[in-house]
């Protein structure tokens, strides 16, 4: 039942939040903190409580006959991939919160709900093992986020909401299509109608139908990660977006689309998705590329940070087709660790456009005299994102690396060069903004206790994982066995 509850509290707690706002503006920020605190101290205490090398392959499992009839089970599941992102969703989900404390005023108790929900879809895509529930879930995370985009964005947030909700509706039909295709033919294979995700691995499916299929998912998951040339929505919605918007986009939607990936594409279309693999890895390595190039390109300073996520996640990419232990491991903590550095990033960003009323670093310069506790904050991120060793990004990238050269030399060596470009644009950004003399004679307070708490907790995450990464390595190991041994088989068939 705590998995139930891990979900239940957000959608009561976004519901509350939104009445609350009748009898005070502060209400719902305290109500939003408290249910996702609520919801990061019960997956902390599974954490802490879990046995990692047991036989089981789930730390918590809810599986009740929901729509019989149909093969419908809601299907809730927790293994150590599963909690390692409810984690990460709810720390940023309190950050989120506070970053939003002063810059939202209008409409609070909506925001908060919106921003509820959005988590409890997220932590339901982390949870079920239902085919349908999984995609019931994947869609409760579009409309909040659009709703965040376009009524608390900036200047052209129609436009950028608009283009968030067409692209992830789009792909997330061409999905549906491929678990009702997958559906129908388990069918006709079995004559059992299910929608459960165990019962559905290694189906009987014919080389190109499996290949079409892989596809539809692929391509879902692709838009929402986003894969070059899927991306474009990106730049758009992160830009337009607030900060709480921004922070759960690039530290939580994007992670989504590599969780399935990881969860779903290989281990139910093995055949496939081994012999898509070179296709996918020249993806990856030109989002890696391409996005560091076009982050050094950028003068809006949100803009930038946005084409570094098309950047980082290529490393996921790269690693999920890698497919092998080190790369799936360097792709888990790519995505742990891009969450935290790119979060922070979009929060000091917030930050800085709250206080000049401008993302423009033209407009910038000198700021280190001005805000010095901001402006070392913005350099400690920017050496994250380049990949500076100890932290937790360079622990990430390299574990992609290692296990990328064992599949293609190339795909690495192009890699590299990303990791150099990385560089440029993360100098670029700190030289620009808080380098040099202050033209526009600036006067900005500084980090204040909430802002710096929150830039201390990333901190010390960051610190953490690149000093120590056992803790989030023996977590995920025994799933990434157990992911590794449901598709092993099949592309162990298609080698021979």
């Amino acid at each position: 039942m705590i998995l139930v509850w891990l979900i239940g509290i957000l959608l009561i707690g976004g519901v509350l939040a939104w009445l609350a706002e009748r009898w005070s503006a502060q209400l719902p920020r305290w109500i939003s903190l408290v249910a996702i605190g609520t919801d990061l101290v019960l997956a902390a205490i599974i954490w802490a409580g879990s046995a990692f090398h047991g036989t089981q392959p789930w730390l918590d499992e809810v599986d009740w006959n929901w729509v019989p009839s149909f093969g419908i089970h809601f299907h809730l599941a927790l293994d150590g991939l599963s909690l390692l992102m409810l984690m990460l969703t709810f720390l940023l989900g309190i950050m989120a919160v506070l970053a939003s404390w002063t810059e939202i005023r209008e409409r609070v108790g909506f925001f908060h709900f919106n921003l509820m929900w959005v988590l409890a879809g997220i932590a339901g895509v982390f949870l079920a093992m239902d085919l349908f529930l999984f995609y019931f879930a994947w869609e409760l995370m579009l409309v909040p986020m659009y709703f965040l985009i376009v009524i608390w964005g900036h200047e052209r947030r129609v436009y950028a909401g608009a283009k968030f909700f067409l692209f992830t509706q789009c792909s997330g039909l061409l999905m549906l299509i491929a678990i009702l295709a997958l559906y129908f033919l388990h069918h006709q294979a079995t004559g059992v109608y299910t929608f459960e995700y165990s019962q559905l691995l290694n189906s009987r499916l014919s080389p190109r139908v499996e290949l079409w299929m892989m596809l539809g998912f692929f391509v879902a998951f692709a838009v929402k990660l986003p894969v070059v040339p899927l991306h474009t929505w990106l730049p758009d919605a992160h830009t337009q977006a607030p900060t709480a918007g921004s922070v759960i986009l690039a530290g939580l939607l994007l992670k989504t689309g590599a969780y399935g990936l990881l969860r779903f594409v290989v281990p139910l279309f093995p055949h496939a998705a081994h012999e898509f693999t070179p296709v996918a890895l020249a993806l990856a390595v030109t989002g890696i590329v391409y996005g560091a190039v076009m982050a050094y390109s950028q003068t809006d300073l949100k803009r930038l940070v946005a084409y570094t996520s098309v950047s980082h996640l290529g490393f996921v990419l790269l690693g999920i087709f890698s497919w092998n232990q080190l790369a799936l491991q360097g792709a888990i903590m790519t995505m742990i660790c891009h969450g935290l550095s790119t979060g922070a990033l979009f929060v000091l960003v917030g930050g800085l456009q709250e206080r000049l009323n401008t993302r423009d670093l033209g407009q910038m310069g000198g700021l280190w005299a001005v805000v010095p506790r901001l402006s070392g904050a913005a350099l400690f991120f920017g050496l994250a994102s380049l990949g500076l060793p100890g932290l937790g990004d360079f622990v990430g990238e390299f574990l992609v690396m290692l296990g990328s050269y064992q599949v293609s030399i190339a795909a690495t060596v192009v890699t590299c060069l990303g990791v150099l470009a990385s560089t440029f644009y993360a100098l670029r950004m700190v030289q620009r903004a808080f380098q040099g003399p202050n033209t526009h004679a600036w006067k900005i307070p500084d980090l204040d206790l909430r802002e710096g708490f929150m830039m201390a907790v990333m901190i010390i995450g960051l610190l953490g994982l690149g000093l120590y990464p056992q803790p989030v390595f023996k977590t995920c190991d025994r799933p990434l066995e157990n992911l590794q041994r449901e598709a092993q088989p099949a592309i162990a068939a298609v080698r021979r």
